[in-house]
């Protein structure tokens, strides 16, 4: 039996099967991409090649709360409802799940805040559509439970690319979300970054100079924050799942009902 037989093994995350795999003795020739981390669905029974490697499996269901179910693999648009994207972002934690505070930090509260900033420093107001497209830049990682920290996604290959682009291609169906353009992510892009070292300096600890010369980012942290406090809530401190659920998707629905209604009434206004 080889190494990768010998340690590898199934590990079960976020609702979700992983197939954990390890390299084979050095003169062994497989290839490192097909040894990376892959997902094995439940049922599924794990085939191998020639040098014992695992072949990727062809779907990987998640069981959501609401009933629905999704193939990570194969995603559509209508696998899952906004309750359960809503619950998936508040559960997803970034940078790396670790905090100064009592909490991680969600990406459901950092979409919030990059919304904050997108409004905040646009030189005149976002569209319904503009905002739904700021607040959901991150969905996929609520379907997928997972916020990578940025320096390793080059290491997790492009079948993982894949899948993420499969999961904002669907996001993007769903919520009928418009393509950047090259003057819009970059303005969005500034937010995200804003929101990031201020998230770094305010939840995580990073020093200023560490933000700069380790991290990368160039930007300064901000003092305020952008979003307003819940209740018993201090600023930059992390919220707890349910509530950053909750908040979430009352700005989706509010951003959902107003881009439903602007559409009515340009159709109403050209008799479409």
């Amino acid at each position: 039996m080889n190494a990768a037989h010998r340690l590898g093994g199934i590990i079960h995350a976020g609702g979700v099967l992983w197939r954990a795999r390890t390299l084979d003795a050095p003169n062994d020739p497989i290839d490192l991409a097909a040894a990376a981390d892959t997902f094995i669905a439940p049922g599924d029974r794990a085939t191998t090649n020639s040098n014992g490697v695992d072949v990727m499996p062809q779907r990987a269901w998640v069981l959501l709360k609401s009933g629905r179910r999704i193939n990570l693999l194969e995603p559509t648009a209508t696998d899952w409802d906004d309750e359960d994207l809503a619950l998936g972002l508040s559960r997803t934690y970034r940078w790396g799940g670790h905090s100064a505070w009592d909490l991680p930090l969600s990406v459901a509260q950092h979409s919030l805040t990059v919304l904050a900033l997108r409004e905040s420093i646009a030189t005149k107001p976002l569209t319904n559509m503009e905002a739904l497209r700021e607040l959901l830049h991150d969905a996929e990682e609520g379907l997928l439970s997972w916020d990578p920290i940025s320096p390793i996604k080059p290491y997790l290959g492009a079948e993982f690319s894949t899948l993420v682009t499969a999961l904002k291609a669907a996001v993007a169906q769903r919520y009928r979300l418009p393509p950047w353009t090259p003057n819009e992510y970059e303005a969005h892009k500034h937010a995200d970054r804003m929101a990031a070292a201020s998230e770094a300096f305010h939840v995580v600890g990073w020093s200023i100079s560490e933000i700069r010369d380790d991290l990368g980012i160039e930007l300064s942290p901000l003092q305020a924050d952008p979003v307003p406090r819940p209740a018993g809530i201090r600023p930059w401190e992390p919220w707890p799942p349910n509530l950053a659920a909750s908040l979430f998707l009352a700005k989706l629905w509010d951003l959902e009902g107003k881009t439903r209604a602007g559409m009515q009434s340009t159709h109403q206004t050209c008799g479409c």
